[in-house]
């Protein structure tokens, strides 16, 4: 796969660092300042970073990429939380490589980690669709937002 086979994703047109090494196609990650093979998953993790930086102002201070979380004793991986300034999550988001349909498999798999995050806003996409969601956890109910809420300290 090359840079320019990577498919086009319904984000605002970012620019990234890209090289090629050795014939395969690497994107440079702002949050973990490392050089990351660039398959579909990572494409769409990126342009989500770059979304939550430049278009809705979080800062990267605040942004977690690609941790460990243990669920049910097995270690998974989130793609990317935003906390406040306080440490308390505020944004989950789950990405899928853009041939990945959204399922209610994403949705359940989402749950499943929001359930140790307890994150009030979820994300899920696959760089084609997005979905946003409110978490009201004491009615134990959710609401499909439009987008996700810009940057504001007292979010």
């Amino acid at each position: 796969m090359h840079i320019c086979d990577m498919v086009k994703l319904n984000f605002p047109v970012y620019k990234f660092q890209l090289k090629n090494k050795e014939n395969k196609p690497f994107i440079f990650d702002r949050i973990r300042k490392k050089w990351l093979a660039l398959l579909p998953e990572e494409w769409v993790r990126q342009h989500c970073l770059m979304y939550l930086a430049t278009t809705k102002k979080y800062p990267l201070s605040l942004i977690n990429v690609e941790k460990k979380l243990v669920l049910n004793g097995l270690t998974k991986r989130y793609d990317l939380v935003v906390y406040d300034s306080y440490g308390a999550p505020k944004v989950l988001i789950e990405c899928k490589a853009p041939n990945v349909k959204i399922s209610q498999a994403s949705f359940d798999q989402i749950a499943r980690y929001n359930s140790i995050i307890n994150s009030p806003l979820l994300m899920v996409t696959n760089g084609i669709n997005h979905y946003f969601c409110k978490i009201d956890s004491e009615n134990n109910s959710y609401q499909f937002l439009k987008d996700l809420p810009e940057y504001s300290p007292s979010l």
